[in-house]
């Protein structure tokens, strides 16, 4: 194995003390330091392929300057880029960001949450998964510093940020009413999951605001480790049969590619015969015949913010920050607005001006 280079060997090449070695490449005490020999010996650390030691720095400093981030699913469009935002906004400040993904199983977020703390990892941004509350207190006992992002619990004080998950499906299912659809079905998660509940609230509420009754029938409620079997069968159910839907709302997009790759395969115009809402987006919208409306998610604010919040945290910053954030409902063709005729009484308006 070949011997690391250390602050010894380059003092001994420069001809100068360990400890001003150490002062140049750690950037402190320059105007103490000549500029020839500070040049020289940051010349020779590189010559000689000098790494800093970080395990010494974590000792003597108390950090690594490393976060750990834990998301439900890196693979996810979501969750991807969150993690790239979170690296680039941790960068700024100088830290790396290690990544796992707890793929929605408490007892796998747990023992990512111990592998990153046994690497010393300053603080942690996690997106937690149902029932982790007391793997969260407990890490809270510990004085581990902590975000939690995208989802959170209410009864635990902690710090957060994420979407507005009432707010954001209250105005998807508002846009659909207003564009004159009726029979609006949704297909979400069976969960027990706060913030994916409040997006079932916001979907229940919008229709009773609207005189509108909510069909048992119209709500697909499915496990968060669903197949795409399951989805397919969920869109079945809602667009056949006497009680069928004139819309969709899916909770997710991965409910929404399986979902849309249904409806191609049953031949359902869009938005004619079914109109279709999604939250968050995902490049394979692009592919599908009708522009697909969804509700963007402000991903650089929650990444940016969170990361800022820990950043904070991690300094001793004692204070408790919790954000809900707006979405942005992006309409396209997929829920065209219809009007009313005496011969038809559900007419759309690209049909109309045919």
């Amino acid at each position: 194995m070949t011997k690391k280079t250390s602050l010894k060997d380059i003092a001994q090449v420069v001809g100068v003390s360990t400890a001003l070695v150490s002062y140049v490449l750690n950037n402190k005490k320059e105007n103490r330091i000549g500029k020839e020999v500070a040049q020289k010996i940051r010349k020779v650390a590189r010559e000689l392929n000098y790494q800093p030691n970080q395990i010494a720095k974590s000792l003597k400093t108390n950090k690594t300057d490393t976060i750990g981030l834990i998301v439900a699913d890196i693979s996810n469009p979501f969750s991807s880029s969150l993690a790239r935002i979170i690296e680039d906004e941790a960068d700024k400040h100088n830290y790396t960001v290690l990544f796992g993904s707890s793929d929605e199983k408490p007892q796998k977020a747990q023992k990512l949450m111990t592998a990153l703390l046994n690497r010393q990892v300053d603080g942690l941004l996690i997106c937690p998964s149902e029932g982790a509350e007391a793997h969260l207190i407990e890490l809270q006992h510990q004085g581990v510093p902590f975000v939690l992002i995208d989802r959170y619990f209410p009864g635990l004080k902690s710090n957060y940020v994420a979407l507005d998950n009432y707010g954001a499906i209250h105005k998807a299912v508002q846009h659909l009413i207003d564009s004159g659809f009726r029979r609006l079905g949704m297909v979400t998660f069976r969960t027990g999951l706060f913030t994916i509940n409040e997006r079932r609230r916001g979907y229940l509420t919008a229709l009773k605001e609207n005189g509108i009754t909510a069909r048992k029938s119209w709500l697909k409620e499915l496990p968060i480790d669903v197949q795409g079997a399951d989805i397919e069968k969920a869109v079945d159910d809602l667009v056949t049969g006497p009680q069928r839907v004139d819309a969709i709302l899916f909770a997710s997009n991965v409910l929404a590619m399986h979902g849309l790759k249904r409806i191609n395969t049953l031949r359902l115009n869009v938005p004619d015969e079914v109109a279709v809402v999604s939250i968050d987006e995902a490049e394979a919208y692009n592919l599908f015949h009708t522009g697909i409306t969804y509700i963007k998610q402000p991903l650089l604010e929650i990444g940016q913010m969170s990361t800022r919040i820990l950043l904070e945290t991690i300094k001793k910053n004692n204070s408790t920050t919790q954000a809900n954030l707006d979405g942005e409902l992006i309409i396209q063709a997929s829920t065209q607005p219809v009007v009313a005729t005496p011969s038809n009484p559900v007419v759309h308006l690209a049909e109309q001006d045919e």
